[in-house]
């Protein structure tokens, strides 16, 4: 009984602690939807890889989305004619590098703040690093999935083309900053699970007396949308948090925290499985913080929001199998490398 009273305080005070900087996260990133103009973020876009990596990895900072909308927006990115190094930048950084992120790892581990700042340079590494690499193909379309290749031929051959086929294609497309679930279509096209929200499309040519009531619905839809999924997330992981705690015994929880490789690869590897939303997960890292190395719990909060078992499905809609078992194995290696230097060398 005193285990179970134990576990239930722990996944509460996870809860209590996680939730309003969900619910901030949530806010946020619909608000977007209000103030970014899309056309002019591609035209401000840096061509060269270096700068386009850069630029993409600190693209969280101005749609803050977790690792459940990185995946839409880079595919979104790319199907626009965005660098390759600004898409790739995007999707491995956007999730941990954005200001929610930052502020809510600040919270959990205010009392080691070399883990804030190790946690954002590392994404920032690791996202700038592969991007460059990626970028060093001259053309990505062999890595794409066909249907997104072929969409980006279609878009590269008509740039300037007239109306009609410029709001053909906005009505094929998706809004960059459209967020939530998505699932994959048959034409291998990623489907909002909400089919209000695929409605988005009659927002350019509505009145705009009209406009603004669409926007507010799309708004209201987006917070109870994201709500509803990424609480699901908060409390499953917050119960696996606080069972690994209670029930495994702690000799052996010890045992592999201590070790600075053991730790690394056992974080790593609960990262992956949990799919913990990058907003709230450094307040279950935070449960681990007295057992495991700081290394280790660097691991999960980097390796986690990158390696997101829930998204394969949608990262399949954009890269070919061999391109994501390459995307990551880097982060992993890298990940391990750098995570395996702090306990060496800090730990």
């Amino acid at each position: 009984m005193n285990q179970l009273n134990t576990a239930f305080t722990l996944f509460l005070s996870l809860l209590v602690e996680a939730i309003p900087f969900l619910l901030l996260g949530v806010l946020l990133s619909s608000l977007l939807l209000f103030f970014i103009d899309e056309r002019k973020l591609m035209a401000a876009m840096p061509r060269n890889p270096l700068l386009g990596a850069i630029f993409g990895s600190f693209g969280g900072f101005l749609f803050p989305v977790c690792e459940c909308g990185n995946v839409p927006v880079a595919r979104r990115l790319l199907l626009q004619g965005a660098p390759t190094a600004v898409a790739i930048g995007f999707l491995l950084a956007a999730p941990t590098v954005n200001p929610v992120v930052i502020w809510a790892t600040w919270v959990a581990f205010r009392d080691q703040p070399e883990i804030v700042l190790l946690r954002v340079l590392f994404s920032l590494g690791i996202a700038i690093f592969i991007s460059c690499i990626f970028s060093s193909q001259t053309d990505l379309r062999p890595l794409l999935q066909p249907t997104l290749a072929r969409s980006i031929i279609f878009s590269q051959k008509n740039p300037g083309s007239g109306t009609s086929s410029s709001s053909t294609q906005k009505q094929e497309q998706p809004a960059l900053l459209q967020s939530g679930s998505f699932l994959l279509g048959q034409t291998g096209e990623p489907l909002q699970m909400d089919a209000r929200l695929l409605q988005t499309q009659a927002l350019p040519t509505a009145k705009p007396s009209q406009r603004l009531p669409h926007r507010m619905g799309l708004f209201l839809e987006n917070v109870v949308q994201e709500l509803r999924e990424l609480g699901g997330i908060l409390v499953i992981g917050s119960a696996i948090a606080a069972s690994i705690q209670v029930g495994i015994p702690r000799e052996i929880i010890i045992s592999l925290g201590q070790g600075p490789v053991t730790s690394i690869l056992a974080m790593m590897l609960l990262a992956a499985v949990v799919s913990i939303c990058s907003t709230v997960d450094s307040f279950f890292a935070l449960a681990f913080a007295s057992t495991f190395t700081s290394g280790s719990l660097l691991a999960f909060l980097v390796f986690g929001p990158t390696i997101d078992i829930k998204a394969i499905g949608l990262m399949l809609s954009v890269f070919k199998t061999r391109a994501i078992i390459y995307l990551f194995a880097l982060v992993a290696q890298l990940t391990f490398l750098l995570s395996l230097i702090v306990n060496l060398h800090f730990g």
